[in-house]
């Protein structure tokens, strides 16, 4: 089977084919930073208006890479939310006006599904069940994965998420946008021991998140000390430290209530080198494994909505012919397959 996947729910345009047999056989994505980097966000009409002028032009080099014509798709996959809700219709059009064309399949893909089994793509692939950490600019989730479509959550961000609280931080500090990864390699040239930030909600039971006040906390640390370089640096530092801490002892509470001994993390904030780093250890240590996806396949990408889409295409899921986009839509409301 092959699966066209057509992701579009923020600011990238990923488009991909997996092929049951080889795999990925063709991906391509384009990013919009540039376009909204003088914003210092993303601006949701900008980011519609740039997926019309790409997504179709990258499906069409997309399958050129591949050598494949209309015929030899067996489904296009396309995510339905959440997400943007302009952004998700021109997919989401896309897509079904494709298969309809093509007299393929159609199936609309959950973005936090996707990002789930994105370590699926990989050579050592995680077996079910296991615990999910994911982590994302909009989404902080640690998930009970029983089996495909069968997820409980167990702990979300009450307020921002986990890569927003980076970005939202980084620009705090006058970095550059997209600030999270900016600010990761910031802390690398820092010192440990200078400043402590809270690890907000590890001193209650439960499994949520906040990372709201960490924002707060680096703005007034920056604004109590000199902002040379040496000081946003050991900033940085302390911030990151405290959010990869949180993380980590909310996975060690995961694991222990579920009992399980895998671990998965996915989405943006996953290629971070600490967090890779600290839960590899803990999982080692207690004698489990952690999967995580190739850094191409942690942010927005069309690989793991065709994945996705594959998954539930095999398993005798399709959409009719209706067109919907759902910016708001938890994981758990997804059906078992």
């Amino acid at each position: 089977m092959k699966v066209l996947g057509i992701e579009t729910s923020c600011d990238e345009t990923g488009i991909a084919i997996y092929d049951s047999e080889e795999g990925v056989i063709a991906q391509a994505l384009y990013s919009q930073i540039e376009l909204h980097a003088e914003y210092g966000g993303v601006v949701p009409e900008l980011a519609s208006r740039d997926h019309i002028r790409k997504t179709a032009l990258l499906v069409r080099q997309v399958m050129n890479e591949a050598q494949l014509e209309a015929t030899d798709i067996d489904g296009v996959a396309f995510t339905q939310g959440p997400g943007l809700v302009g952004a998700l219709l021109v997919g989401a059009t896309l897509g079904r006006s494709l298969a309809f064309s093509w007299g393929c399949k159609a199936i609309g893909v959950h973005h936090m599904e996707g990002h789930l089994l994105a370590p699926m793509l990989e050579d050592n692939r995680p077996e079910f069940p296991f615990v999910a950490l994911l982590v994302s600019g909009g989404h902080t989730l640690l998930v009970d994965v029983k089996a495909l479509g069968e997820y409980e959550i167990l702990g979300e961000s009450i307020d921002d998420a986990a890569g927003e609280a980076f970005d939202k931080t980084a620009k705090i500090m006058g970095l550059g946008y997209p600030g999270g990864p900016q600010l990761a390699a910031l802390a690398e040239k820092g010192s440990a021991g200078r400043f402590r930030f809270p690890r907000p909600m590890t001193d209650r039971p439960g499994l949520d998140f906040s990372f709201s006040g960490l924002k707060t906390f680096a703005a007034n640390t920056l604004r109590d000390n000199d902002d040379d370089e040496q000081t946003l640096a050991d900033i940085a530092y302390a911030f990151q430290e405290a959010v990869v801490d949180t993380l980590l002892i909310k996975c060690r509470r995961a694991l222990k209530e579920t009992g399980h001994k895998r671990l998965v993390i996915a989405g943006g904030v996953s290629a971070n080198k600490l967090l890779r780093e600290e839960l590899g250890k803990y999982m080692t240590k207690i004698g489990g494994e952690v999967f995580y996806p190739r850094p191409a396949y942690c942010t927005d990408n069309g690989a793991m909505i065709a994945y996705a889409g594959f998954c539930r295409l095999q398993a005798g899921a399709e959409d009719g012919m209706g067109i919907q986009a759902r910016p708001r839509w938890p994981i758990s409301e997804l059906e078992p397959v």
